[in-house]
């Protein structure tokens, strides 16, 4: 069946393509209950998308960023604690990805202890993706979503499987395709409404509740809004206050100096803070990004999880959920290992040890894979440091000491800024972009799972090298505008030669660079590649 529907009358109004078993997901019901949270929550949300704007304005004028004097009482009250953990205590490796059907049914089968399903970074916001992955989740807790590829390949759930707990779209980002009261409704609360309306009390009947992950805030309001919005949820669904849990992702810089208040702000929902390394480093290009050399990074490569800021934020990030009785989850382990090079993956499983073993000792209760074949090697690290016990929360570490200077030091980061650090930001963002209108928000590129975080990565460092006037260490030549596209044309050249004629025509890797260039070289820094990018999809 295709067309347009119209639920609860004319408004909300679905202007997407209804295809096989759309309609139930988008029923009369379900589509009055998230415009409901749209009405109530939207301007709410727009403005606090405009306070982003004014303290991006405000570190970009001052140079840094510091603990909010208004909420110190809450930092320093030693006495509250968030909600306990309920039936899932036991997060020692979780794996992370899109809610694409045989992905699904990997991860779930993968030996992870949850699968962050995600609506967001790993997943492009097409409507059919929106859609089609909710009644996937649907079919994944119904345990109904067997199927065999046309090669014959079958793919069937085992008896034991993962948690699902899905990631619903950041603040910043649209549904285009259900309008309210004539204005496209938030993506964030289109993914959480439809999920919690179908799949809360069916999840309460399976003796498990729904979980969530939370990402991009920047701010403890953010955060707030969330919980604002899980009352009300629970509250018309009939669900009893502090069923929902979630996990916030600390992922901008502002967000690293609001711990304590956003554990605060969900605390009879919250389940804990993860380190999102990725869109960490992104945030700390994209606040500082007109401030010179104190905040200039190096390679990209080079920004690993034990260079001073990192290793900061994510120390204080451990003492503070476990001072509150909070989760704390490590970063994204991306390798994707090769079927054809063992010395590759040999060299990257060492890697992905030496990160997971780091994690452990350093207090984190479980970390993240991105691929089924790491799950065994991350879980290995955590059961040595955690043996029968099934998180580490009770490791407070009050030794632990980060100043606001300690989190900003981005100076202190060692490394150089090359012409290979250049092509593979070029390379990566390109070929990302291409997957990403393709439909596909998780791309295996040079053997790592790639998203929109990583890209982002890649295209902010490359604006933020060419407006300061950065002189690469090993060639002299200053990135420019017109060195960008001049590696451009070499990525595309090399795609073509890789890939062939035939199958680069047929791919948007013409558009994809368009889209590149336009947030790599524009004069002034688009927010988010992604709000760009979508305008281009259907």
């Amino acid at each position: 069946m295709s067309g347009s529907a119209h639920g609860g009358g004319a408004d909300p109004k679905v202007v997407g393509a209804i295809e096989d078993r759309f309609d139930e997901v988008l029923t009369p019901a379900a589509l009055a209950f998230v415009a409901d949270l749209q009405r109530r929550f939207g301007p709410r949300r727009a403005e606090l998308l405009a306070r982003r704007q004014e303290r991006r304005a405000e570190a970009a004028s001052t140079g840094t960023l510091d603990f909010l004097p208004e909420t110190k009482d809450v930092r320093e009250d030693t006495s509250w604690r968030v909600a306990p953990p309920a039936d899932l205590v036991d997060r020692r490796v979780e794996i992370t990805g899109p809610t694409e059907k045989k992905m699904l049914v990997n991860a779930l089968n993968s030996g992870a202890k949850v699968f962050m399903s995600d609506f967001e970074d790993a997943s492009t916001p097409t409507w059919h993706n929106k859609v089609q992955g909710q009644i996937n989740l649907t079919d994944a807790i119904e345990r109904r979503i067997d199927f065999t590829t046309p090669e014959g390949k079958s793919y069937a759930l085992k008896d034991q499987v993962a948690a699902l707990m899905p990631r619903p779209r950041g603040w910043h980002l649209p549904e285009k395709h259900v309008l309210v009261d004539g204005e496209p409704m938030s993506g964030g609360l289109f993914d959480f409404g439809l999920f919690i309306f179908h799949n809360g009390q069916r999840l309460l009947d399976k003796g498990t509740r729904p979980y969530f992950y939370l990402p991009k805030m920047e701010s403890h309001l953010e955060a707030r809004l969330w919980n604002d919005v899980f009352v009300h949820a629970q509250d018309a669904l009939g669900i009893a206050q502090g069923t929902i849990r979630a996990t916030v992702l600390i992922e901008t810089i502002p967000a690293a100096f609001e711990m304590d208040e956003i554990l605060f702000e969900l605390r009879d929902h919250s389940y804990g803070l993860n380190a999102g390394r990725w869109d960490y480093m992104f945030s700390m290009i994209k606040t500082f990004r007109d401030r010179g050399k104190e905040y200039l990074l190096p390679d990209r490569n080079s920004v690993v999880m034990t260079v001073p800021f990192m290793h900061s934020y994510t120390e204080l990030l451990v003492q503070t959920c476990h001072k509150r009785g909070a989760f704390a989850m490590g970063g994204m382990a991306a390798f994707i290992p090769s079927r054809k090079d063992p010395e590759i993956n040999a060299q990257a499983l060492a890697k992905v040890k030496a990160d997971k073993e780091r994690e452990a000792n350093a207090g984190f209760d479980g970390t993240w894979v991105a691929h089924p074949d790491l799950v065994e090697t991350a879980m290995a690290e955590f059961d040595k440091v955690l043996g029968d016990k099934p998180n580490q929360i009770d490791r407070q570490r009050p030794e632990v000491s980060v100043s606001a200077s300690d989190l900003l030091a981005a100076d202190q980061t060692p490394g150089e800024k090359t012409s290979a650090g250049l092509r593979t930001n070029v390379d990566v963002g390109i070929r990302y972009i291409e997957s990403w209108l393709r439909g596909n928000g998780a791309a295996a590129i040079h053997n790592l799972m790639e998203d929109a975080a990583t890209a982002e990565i890649s295209r902010s460092q490359v604006w933020q090298w060419v407006h300061n006037d950065v002189v690469l260490a090993d060639t002299g030549e200053q990135v420019t505008a017109e060195l960008v596209r001049k590696v451009a044309d070499d990525v595309i050249t090399e795609i073509r030669g890789e890939i062939g004629d035939e199958a680069f025509e047929s791919g948007r890797f013409g558009e994809a660079r368009e889209v590149f260039e336009q947030v790599a070289l524009a004069d002034d820094f688009v927010d988010f590649l992604t709000l760009p990018a979508y305008d281009r999809l259907d």
